[in-house]
């Protein structure tokens, strides 16, 4: 792998960092060692990494905020890819937005809501990138990215860039078009949101804000809600009745405020984490014959 970075380091793509902890990247912060991770200046330096990585035959994977993943407390061996500084940002037409998929979600909706554009109010709590969570069509408040995201452009795996339009992005919950084909990466996202009262949209996001910070557990590190809401009820309604509310695995917990979160509340490992998220979908299963579908992504645990 050495000979490998130091080949990446000729390439001049972008930062690399070596040998990092992956508590640093991941919001469970929760991982083992990443032996690399490269953040490409510009979609071309992207483009160079990828067809580089393929010919060489290295894993790798974009990352995003690592909000809504759970590495493996073994080293990560391949290459991971963290789009930071893909981040332009621009506003035109009236009511439309270009955005890196780098850029941050939370920061994205105060900024829209200081333009007085009204759609992203969901996204102010939600802490992953704009690539991310088109990914896995983030959403909170029944609404989610399918319902603001007009264009999308990729790189296909033959390392061509195309957009695919909202209808060709297949949003369904938590769920799109690049989720199933993970080799697709996005890079752009054009924004449709509508034109709103600033003092209206920020007073919303505030109230929002007040309503997170009394249910869920923020104080802890997490990645959000484990599993998804079955139709017609709430998974942590069902952890909960299973029993399962502040149990406690190692330094993790099946969060004491939200039973659909697990919280890293003392120097978990990634198997602590795992155990619990197993044990309530078990537990759920066999008590309620209910299948949880679990949101959260497994990397590195073959």
């Amino acid at each position: 792998m050495s000979d490998i970075i130091t080949e990446l380091e000729e390439l001049n793509i972008g930062k690399i960092e070596k040998n990092v902890s992956l508590k640093k990247y991941t919001t469970y912060r929760v991982g083992g060692i990443a032996k690399c991770i490269i953040f490409p200046k510009n979609v071309k330096a992207l483009v160079k990494l990828i067809k580089y990585l393929k010919t060489k035959k290295v894993k790798y994977k974009v990352l995003g905020n690592g909000s809504n993943v759970l590495f493996s407390d073994k080293d990560y061996e391949g290459v991971l890819i963290k789009l930071n500084d893909i981040d332009d940002i621009e506003f035109f037409g009236k009511n439309k937005i270009r955005v890196g998929a780098g850029v941050n979600l939370i920061k994205l909706s105060v900024l829209t809501a200081k333009h007085g554009l009204t759609g992203l109010e969901f996204a102010a709590g939600i802490p992953g990138t704009v690539g991310g969570s088109v990914f896995m069509n983030a959403g909170a408040y029944k609404s989610d990215m399918g319902y603001v995201v007009e264009r999308v452009k990729v790189l296909t795996p033959d390392e061509s860039i195309i957009n695919l339009e909202n209808k060709e992005m297949d949003f369904h919950y938590r769920t799109s078009f690049l989720k199933k084909h993970p080799d697709y990466v996005c890079l752009e996202v054009i924004l449709k949101l509508q034109k709103g009262k600033k003092e209206a949209i920020e007073a919303v996001i505030q109230d929002r804000r007040q309503r997170r910070l009394s249910s869920q557990p923020l104080e802890y590190p997490s990645a959000g809600s484990v599993f998804r809401n079955p139709e017609g009820d709430f998974a942590g309604r069902l952890i909960e009745e299973c029993g399962l509310k502040g149990k406690k695995h190692g330094g993790a917990m099946i969060s004491d405020k939200h039973a659909n979160f697990v919280v890293n509340y003392k120097d978990a490992t990634a198997e602590d984490i795992k155990y619990l998220i197993e044990l309530a979908h078990q537990k759920v299963l066999e008590n309620y014959g209910i299948d949880l579908k679990i949101e959260q992504e497994f990397v590195n645990w073959e």
